[in-house]
């Protein structure tokens, strides 16, 4: 696995105080902004690397890229080839915008259902611990990275073969998922993949969703903080997107909420990981929760 984890993850905002108050007062995550050179971004962290989200200002509210990083130069250059020979066009990054990353080498590329992503190795970092402007304890991060993203799809074998065979994801789980009783809907294909011991780090889902993406997870570090994160989201007015509840297939005892960038924020905790991924059977999930996660309050 020449891929780690999800580094950090980059937001649209048309407006960053937006994200400002419900990144540091709903999330919890300290604005490190002035900090940085953050080239008109606003810049949440969230543990001892400088940042893990970088909100930039655009004309749209939505999800921006993915940032991968690879455990060292040469599994950056692995995957680079790989990319490649896939036929993937790949753009070295600016030393600017690679020293605004906070990291030594910076690619960008697109996947095939043309989502954002960026590559990096060798982070530089501080190693300053967050600093929670509403005292939350820490999350679940290290070498298991962010949490994980669930990324729209609709070209969906081109898509997951894309991940597994060029990447080297490797297949958690996957549900099959309808949205009506209706008989003539057809079944829409999510698939969970792992890079890491944490159960899955993306997710594929075989639908188009304007904003880029469907959720993004984000762990704390006890199920109290997920609680106290619930209360957060209330004094706030942000909507709830799915009830509290946990998943069947990463354990995951979590709510979620709409984001200022219109996709959710999973917000949990106790997810499972995976010492052995070679003693993991893959399996496919006929209910997304044991209990709870009533996705029902989000629509309308």
């Amino acid at each position: 696995m020449t891929i780690q984890s999800l580094g950090y993850i980059g937001i649209n905002s048309t407006d960053l105080s937006q994200w400002q108050i419900y990144g540091t007062q709903v999330l919890g995550l300290q604005d490190v902004t002035d900090q940085y050179s953050s080239d008109n971004s606003l810049l949440l962290k969230m543990d001892e690397r400088p940042f893990r989200m970088v909100i930039q200002q655009s004309k749209a509210d939505s999800f921006g890229f993915c940032g991968w990083e690879a455990t060292n130069q040469e599994n950056m250059a692995n995957t680079v080839a790989r990319l490649a020979a896939a036929g993937v066009t790949v753009t070295n990054a600016s030393p600017e915008l690679t020293q605004q990353r906070c990291v030594t080498e910076l690619v960008m590329f697109s996947d095939p259902a043309g989502n954002q992503h960026e590559l990096y190795w060798g982070p530089v970092s501080n190693s300053k611990r967050m600093v929670s402007p509403v005292g939350v304890s820490g999350f679940v991060t290290g070498e298991m990275g962010l949490g994980h993203v669930v990324l729209p799809a609709p070209n969906f074998d081109e898509t997951s073969a894309f991940y597994t065979d060029v990447l080297g994801f490797g297949l958690s789980d996957l549900m099959n998922i309808k949205f009506s009783d209706d008989p003539a809907e057809l079944n829409k294909r999510l698939w969970f993949m792992h890079c890491n011991q944490r159960h899955h780090t993306i997710g594929l889902f075989e639908m188009d969703f304007p904003a880029g993406c469907v959720h993004a997870m984000i762990e704390a570090e006890s199920v109290d903080e997920v609680g106290l994160a619930n209360d957060r989201r209330i004094a706030q007015g942000v909507n709830l997107s799915g009830t509290l509840g946990r998943h069947t297939n990463d354990h995951m005892l979590s709510f979620y909420m709409r984001s200022p960038g219109n996709f959710d924020i999973e917000y949990g905790a106790e997810g499972r990981t995976i010492e052995d991924w070679n003693k993991f059977s893959v399996f496919e999930s006929t209910v997304p929760s044991f209990w709870g996660h009533d996705f029902s309050v989000g629509q309308g």
